[in-house]
């Protein structure tokens, strides 16, 4: 049950994350004012895009082709990017509800996530 759930969550993660990543390359102005600071279109929002889209594909890649503990490894490391959202948001006038809600609710998914997959 424990692999079920480990890996369900990190499959929903991760596809979640390419929605979000296909977002910033389709609706870029929408996509920066739900990340929690509207920005005018630019070069970041499509680096955010290929970021956010790229440690999906990764991590879905992990999880069809590696084991527990490499998956694992990837949430671990992948959850400093929204930790580094959080922040971000907070350092450039961001709402708290945001930063916290969104970003570090991420985060704390993604640590659990990734705690999940070392027990197994």
């Amino acid at each position: 049950m424990l692999n079920v759930i480990a890996y369900g969550l990190a499959i929903v993660l991760n596809l979640f994350i390419i929605v979000v990543g296909i977002r910033f390359f389709a609706v870029p102005q929408a996509a920066a004012a739900g990340y929690g600071v509207p920005a005018q279109p630019n070069a970041y929002l499509t680096v955010k895009g290929l970021r956010d889209t790229s440690y999906g594909i990764l991590g879905l890649a992990l999880v069809a082709f590696a084991d527990a503990r490499a998956v694992a490894l990837f949430m671990l490391v992948v959850a400093l990017a929204p930790l580094g959202d959080t922040a971000i948001v907070l350092r450039h006038g961001g709402t708290r509800a945001v930063a916290f809600g969104i970003h570090f609710a991420t985060a704390v998914v993604v640590l659990v996530d990734a705690a999940l997959l070392f027990a197994i």
